[in-house]
């Protein structure tokens, strides 16, 4: 401890010194002015007043993993920059980047020492009045002018009260020194997690020239932190509306405290990569013959070593990512990505707290349809089928939530058009009855001679509407596909599909129609197989 002291100590007056050459070298305090923040990594904009006749000027407390490709420096017209330079070590090692968490450790520390000092006090003052007690009546009092047994007995009293203020005062001395002990235990956990001491931090130094006052910027890459999306949808079931809300999960772990900073949220990718793969040639050749081996070859050859395993690309580590926060939010749906201006400053601490946004919400009008699949399971649910959302939304996980009721997750999936075929599911729908009927299925010979095998498979289900309302139903079947030219599969479906190939999928059968209240519908598809008779049938569902 006392080494650590010297070495802030030492570096405190290193730093004064330098700064007595204001002249030469600028050490004010810079200021985070802009965060943009990626899923994965963030742009970090500092901005610094250089007083006229600086020749030099440091950005402190910066965090240790910068991408020192990404470094930016710029500022007023007036100002003439030169070459950056960046230098890391130790947090502390630079008194001007103590953490809070190191005040309050400190705080905690002399709370301690003093709560310990008044619990030892009180000891002393136990042991010295067990000794007094101890000391026999006729040795205390064996001098000349022994007080009789009036002053004996208050004597007694008096010890007996100072015991017992004692022993009460030395009880709630330990209790303040066990809740001292736990407070410092609690403010040192949370100090290593955040800001160790022996945390790197990186600084940079500019070189530069101004005959007048000027604004300093600059700006930096750092991977670790990040925003996940996440979405709450609701849905008012008797006009059909979804509210859709954008919230974000805000979290970063860089060893510098975003406090106070102006945060855009971006849907951009810039750690992942900037192109794609391309075909390689394709050629052809003819191997020639092997060649053989005699078997005084094969003793001569030693088994081939294991080849050596891959080492993962720095730059796609998971290592680099850092463990992993309600607002009018101005939305800018650019060419290639959606960004969230958080219309007032955002403070988020380093040590990985997770902070709640909300992004906006916008009222959606959804088609709103009952869809089942009996095959699979005798239970309908209510489909909310919506638009193509404009702009970029990451598909992520979203709260759903029925006529103000939670119903549970889903997923929210604005890519290709999944919104408006397959939709958002909230929750079943009790009052649509499913009952699948027993499957038929029977088998004979066909064809010429009786050499193929047909197999006729049919099933039937009914739907019963039990609402006071009309509602869209849907009914899915899966029918059999052939993937060989040997299986010849006829289908017969009554009703008539609406679509064969539901959701781009062969095979996937569609029935859709209104149903009326208090009235039922039947559905049902026969599938007739034809294949050779000796043939073994593979079937995946």
């Amino acid at each position: 401890m006392h080494t650590r002291h010297s070495l802030q100590a030492a570096a405190l007056a290193a730093a004064l010194l330098f700064s007595a050459h204001g002249a030469q070298a600028a050490e004010a305090a810079s200021r985070i002015t802009q965060v943009k923040l990626y899923p994965g990594s963030a742009t970090v904009e500092r901005t610094a007043r250089v007083p006229a006749g600086a020749r030099s000027f440091t950005f402190r407390c910066l965090p240790a993993n910068i991408d020192t490709r990404s470094l930016q420096v710029q500022g007023d017209a007036a100002l003439r920059i030169g070459e950056a330079s960046i230098r890391t070590r130790e947090r502390e090692l630079d008194p001007l980047c103590i953490s809070p968490l190191d005040t309050a450790l400190r705080e905690a520390q002399d709370q301690l020492a003093t709560a310990k000092a008044e619990t030892e006090s009180l000891q002393l003052s136990e042991t010295y009045l067990n000794t007094v007690a101890k000391i026999p009546p006729e040795t205390r009092y064996a001098a000349p002018g022994t007080p009789g047994s009036a002053a004996i007995n208050v004597t007694t009293e008096a010890l007996r009260r100072s015991a017992q203020d004692v022993l009460q005062r030395l009880h709630h001395a330990k209790r303040k020194q066990e809740d001292a002990e736990l407070r410092y235990q609690m403010v040192l956990k949370e100090r290593d997690r955040v800001s160790n001491p022996q945390t790197r931090l990186s600084s940079v130094t500019v070189t530069l020239a101004s005959d007048r006052e000027a604004e300093l910027r600059l700006s930096y890459q750092v991977r670790g932190p990040g925003w996940s999306p996440s979405y709450r949808a609701t849905l008012d079931s008797a006009n059909g509306k979804v509210k859709l809300e954008r919230l974000a999960l805000v979290a970063q772990n860089t060893g510098e405290d975003w406090n106070n900073v102006p945060l855009v949220l971006s849907t951009g990718q810039p750690t992942q990569r900037t192109a794609g793969r391309l075909p390689s040639q394709w050629t052809l050749d003819i191997q020639p013959p092997p060649t053989p081996v005699t078997s005084k070859e094969l003793m001569r050859m030693a088994p081939a070593a294991a080849p050596a395993p891959i080492a993962a690309s720095a730059g796609n580590s998971a290592a680099d990512a850092a463990d992993m926060p309600s607002f009018d939010v101005q939305t800018t749906d650019n060419a290639y990505a959606t960004e969230f201006n958080v219309p007032q400053r955002i403070t988020v601490p380093t040590g990985g707290q997770r902070i709640t946004l909300t992004l906006g919400a916008q009222d959606v009008q959804a088609q709103l349809v009952t869809r089942t699949a009996p095959a699979m399971e005798p239970l309908a649910y209510l489909i909310a089928q919506l638009p193509v959302l404009p702009g970029v939304w990451p598909s992520a996980s979203v709260a759903l939530y029925r006529d103000s009721a939670y119903v549970g997750q889903g997923t929210l999936n604005n890519n290709d058009g999944d919104l408006a075929r397959v939709g958002l599911s909230f929750g079943r729908d009790e009052r649509i009855i499913v009952t699948a009927e027993p499957q038929q299925q029977n088998a004979g010979s066909a064809g010429f001679i009786g050499s193929d095998t047909e197999r006729k498979v049919e099933h039937a289900y009914r739907i019963d509407n039990r609402h006071q309302r009309s509602v869209e139903l849907q009914v899915l079947e899966a029918a059999p596909v052939s993937r060989n030219q040997q299986i010849r599969v006829e289908s017969q479906y009554t009703p008539q599909p609406a679509d064969l190939q539901w959701n781009r999928q062969p095979g996937l059968v569609l029935w859709s129609q209104s149903l009326a209240p208090a009235s039922s519908a039947r559905f049902t598809a026969t599938h007739t197989l034809r294949y050779p008779k000796d043939a073994i049938l593979s079937e995946s569902r």
